[in-house]
């Protein structure tokens, strides 16, 4: 059973920066590629970064330049770094878990910048 817990989610000022954790259970974790979506009220889930078992990295256009995704495999451990938060980032951000046969979502953490 996976399960997944992210942290880190608040309420900051535009320009701010807050960094979202994700720790997963089982043994799954570090063979298996990793992703950040959010959702926003009245928009559809977008994805907004990716990292690769290996550590390959894509990002979606809105957040390139001012987020950074990464992974810790010794602690089944994926990150969130925004900076330069901006409203538009405010939403429900998901972890999620990519492996071939399911993806395996957590509960979600709000996010809410202030302009």
């Amino acid at each position: 059973q996976v399960q997944l817990v992210e942290s880190g989610g608040g309420l900051v000022q535009a320009g701010g920066s807050l960094r979202l954790s994700c720790a997963a259970s089982g043994s799954i974790f570090s063979s298996n590629a990793m992703a950040w979506y959010r959702q926003a009220p009245e928009k559809e889930r977008e994805l907004v970064a990716r990292i690769t078992r290996g550590g390959d990295t894509n990002y979606g256009d809105s957040v390139k330049g001012r987020f950074t995704i990464s992974r810790d495999n010794a602690k089944n451990t994926v990150y969130l770094q925004m900076n330069s938060l901006k409203p538009e980032d405010t939403a429900v951000y998901y972890c999620v878990l990519l492996t071939y046969y399911a993806n395996y979502w957590g509960q979600g953490t709000q996010v809410t910048v202030s302009s």
